[in-house]
């Protein structure tokens, strides 16, 4: 059973969870941001040593990969990379559309994730569900949400932080139908589950080439280039 932590850092609230086997020991969240980054480590330090493990007896490390935050997402991957470094622990990359498709009621059918992307835009993907599991019928990607869903079948669940932001592109149809606000962020004990099943069938990723999900390129590094 190995001994794990799970990382999600991708949306306005971050959260750890540690992991023995297939069970979830514990689970604790902290704000986004810079100066809630520094919080991290000690989190995690706290956590595995109220199970009597030392860095070494970490052998797996599930960490979301986003899309997401930039910030956020540069700060996870930072820190798994470190971590497998230094202990050699085994990371497996999380999508963060799918750690989010999983807080769907169970009897959705069809859903859309929302997360902001300014400018009109949003991160998303479009699953099914399938012989009770989701499908990924689209790929995280960037565009309106309006031309989602214009392809997205009825009815329709729309879910994640980024639905506040967007909520004049949702059509007022009885057919598109927004979750409770509660699933919309996503939690670290998802990204065991997730991680978990990804471990069982060898996907780990390699730390010297891990790279955050970003799908383009951060706004300010867009925003510098014109300006050159």
């Amino acid at each position: 059973m190995p001994r794990a932590i799970a990382i999600e850092t991708s949306g306005r609230v971050g959260s750890i969870a540690v992991v023995e086997g297939e069970v979830i020991l514990t689970e604790e969240t902290f704000q986004h941001g810079l100066q809630n980054a520094a919080q991290i480590i000690p989190i995690i330090d706290r956590l595995t040593r109220a199970q009597n493990w030392s860095p070494a007896d970490v052998e797996h490390l599930y960490i979301s990969i986003g899309p997401g935050s930039f910030t956020g997402l540069r700060i996870g991957v930072t820190l798994a990379k470190t971590m497998a470094l230094a202990t050699g622990v085994k990371i497996v990359a999380v999508p963060t559309v799918r750690v989010l498709a999983e807080n769907a009621p169970p009897e959705a059918t069809n859903l859309v994730i929302v997360l902001d992307a300014k400018r009109d835009q949003i991160f998303t993907a479009r699953f099914s569900r399938q012989q009770d599991r989701w499908v990924e019928d689209e790929s995280a990607r960037v565009e309106s949400l309006t031309a989602m869903l214009s392809r997205a079948p009825r009815p329709v669940l729309l879910l994640g932080e980024g639905i506040p932001y967007h909520q004049k592109f949702i059509p007022s149809e009885s057919g598109v139908i927004v979750t409770a606000e509660q699933t919309w962020r996503a939690r670290a004990g998802v990204v065991a589950t997730l991680g978990m099943q990804l471990a069982r069938n060898g996907k780990f990723a390699d730390p010297f080439k891990l790279t955050p999900t970003y799908i383009r390129r951060p706004e300010a590094e867009e925003k510098a280039d014109a300006k050159a």
